[in-house]
Formats: structure tokens, C-alpha cells, sequence
């Protein structure tokens, strides 16, 4: 080597700062789904109003006080007062806790749901497969609403059964979706071989093809949520979900709302406009989480891998 020249060959070189995979998506979501972001910072307020409710609410759900009956919006009631003098700002804060328990219990049971059926019919495929199919088709020949309207009249009113029967509503309906993926996980080389040294099908089924539908169980998750939400309200509408009084933002929209929204407005306008803002934000939350989490899709980890290779690797064009 000449004597003043630097052996760069020797150098190590520096390995850019990576991210772990949380914050890797949570800067992708900001960066490329600016209307996903938005849908993120809507469904964290309600989840953190939802868990402080007890804090955020300056009335009890049912408190009442007759001088307050129809208060317009006011200092002390900021949504004015409903037919009973009860704070609508309060109940509407303790209908986002329902929403969000409901929406939550019922789309984590609905994927499980899901998992086993869809799982075990496409796992082990055959005459099981078929039978299980044929049943899933003519669940889903039923209109939605109408097994829901059915199976709570059989069950009756209340927090359980609506997350009961929610979750095997659309449990039943997604199984399809996962089924297809575990059809698709199956026939990897990686599946064969584990079969072929003898791999034990629970040890097969838990280490080798629940990890690789869990994006497809993700993005149906994140779906899944603001469908439970809608309907919940739908049915506590129609008078077949959470009974009263129990703030359910369907039920006020049902009782109080339309009985008295000609002499309070606002009975009707506020639940509604709740309803809608969380809907449209973690509808908009799980499209952006869809096109992050798929490969396929523009914008998906497979396109940004790429991208990012592309500039770690010198040269790399």
C-alpha cells in the first residue's frame, strides 16, 4: 500500500438505523395514507375516551335532574339535556365505551370463529371441506340483518348476546377469507416438507400455517371493527340490541332522537354525527392497514422493501 493513501477496503460500513416494525408501518401510514393517519388519531380517541369515560363524562349516564329537561347546549351541559334531564354529552361519552367493547369483543371472536372454521376446512379439505362449504353458502344466503333480528329475538336483549351473535354472523360469513388462505399456505414447500419428516399436525397447524394468516386475519380484524360498531347501532335502532338504559348511541337515535328531535334537535344530530365520525375513522384506519400489510397493493411491503433495497444497496438502481 503507498505510503499516504487510506485502506477504505478495510472499513466497516455504517448499517443504516432501522426502525422496528411498529413504527416502520406507523411512518408509512403518515407518509402515504394521510386520510389513514387521520382514521388512526380518530379510532385512538375513542379508544382513549372509551377507558376514561368515567373521567371525561362530568354527569353519571343516567343522571337526571328535571330542570335540565331539553336544556338547549349550554355551560354546564355542552349538548344540552334529553327528555329525562339526563347530559347527552355524558351519554354519548358512555356510548363510545359500548361501541368500542362491542366493536372490539365482537371482531376478535368473529376472527376466531373464522380461524377454526375456515382453518379446518381448508386444512383438511376433502368431503369436510365440502360440507362445511355448503353450509357456509347458505348461511350467506340469508340476509345479514334478518339472522340478526331472528337470533336476538330467541336470545333476547343485551351486551352478550349482540357480541355473540355479531361475532357468528360474520365469523361464519369470513371464513371464507381465510379459508382461501390457508388453501394457499398449504401447498408451500415448507408445508410439505414438515409433513414429510413427520411433523405432528398440531405442531404443523400452529408454527407453520397460523403464522402466515395472520395478515389476511389482521386486515379482516381492522374491518371487522367498524362493521360491529354499525350494526350494534342498527339493531339498538331497531330495539333489538342493548336495551335502556344503557347509553347506546342506535337507541338514542331510536328513542330519543325521533320522539323529540323536533323539540331538541340536537337529540338527533349528536349520536349521529359521533356514529359517523368513528365509523368513517376506523374504516379509513383499516383501509390504510389493508394496503400496508398486503404486498400486493400499491404501497404494500413488498413494493416499500423494494424501494428501500433499492436505497441501501449502492449503485442500486
Amino acid at each position: 500500500m503507498v505510503k499516504g493513501t487510506r485502506d477504505t477496503s478495510s472499513e466497516m460500513v455504517a448499517e443504516p438505523k432501522r426502525h422496528s416494525w411498529l413504527v416502520d408501518i406507523g411512518i408509512r401510514l403518515v407518509k402515504g395514507k394521510p386520510l389513514g393517519a387521520v382514521g388512526g388519531i380518530i379510532t385512538v380517541i375513542l379508544l382513549l375516551i372509551a377507558i376514561f369515560a368515567n373521567f371525561i363524562a362530568p354527569y353519571g349516564m343516567n343522571e337526571t335532574r328535571v330542570t335540565d329537561f331539553l336544556e338547549p347546549p349550554s355551560a354546564s351541559h355542552l349538548l344540552g339535556g334529553d327528555q329525562l334531564g339526563r347530559d347527552v354529552f355524558s351519554r354519548i361519552v358512555y356510548g363510545a365505551r359500548i361501541s368500542v367493547i362491542v366493536g372490539l369483543s365482537g371482531a376478535l371472536l368473529s376472527i376466531v370463529i373464522s380461524l377454526v372454521v375456515g382453518g379446518l376446512s381448508g386444512y383438511l379439505g376433502g368431503k369436510t371441506d365440502m360440507i362445511v362449504q355448503r353450509f357456509v353458502d347458505a348461511w350467506m344466503c340469508f340476509p345479514g340483518l334478518i339472522l340478526l333480528i331472528i337470533t336476538m329475538s330467541l336470545l333476547g336483549p343485551g351486551m352478550l348476546n349482540v357480541i355473540i351473535v355479531l361475532a357468528l354472523v360474520y365469523g361464519i360469513g369470513g371464513s371464507r377469507i381465510l379459508r382461501g388462505a390457508v388453501l394457499s399456505v398449504k401447498e408451500n414447500v415448507y408445508v410439505q416438507a414438515a409433513v414429510a419428516i413427520g411433523c405432528s399436525t398440531p405442531r404443523l397447524v400452529i408454527r407453520h400455517i397460523l403464522p402466515n394468516i395472520m395478515a389476511p386475519a389482521i386486515v379482516l380484524f381492522t374491518t371487522r371493527v367498524p362493521a360491529m360498531v354499525l350494526t350494534e347501532a342498527s339493531m339498538s335502532f331497531l330495539g333489538f340490541g342493548i336495551p335502556p338504559p344503557t347509553p347506546s348511541w342506535g337507541a338514542m337515535l331510536s328513542a330519543e332522537g325521533r320522539t323529540y328531535m323536533f323539540m331538541s334537535t340536537g337529540l338527533a344530530i349528536w349520536p349521529g354525527l359521533a356514529l359517523s365520525i368513528v365509523v368513517y375513522g376506523v374504516n379509513m384506519f383499516g383501509d390504510a392497514v389493508r394496503d400496508l400489510l398486503d404486498p400486493r397493493l400499491r404501497g404494500g411491503v413488498g413494493r416499500y422493501g423494494v424501494r428501500k433495497l433499492k436505497k441501501e444497496v449502492p449503485g442500486k438502481k
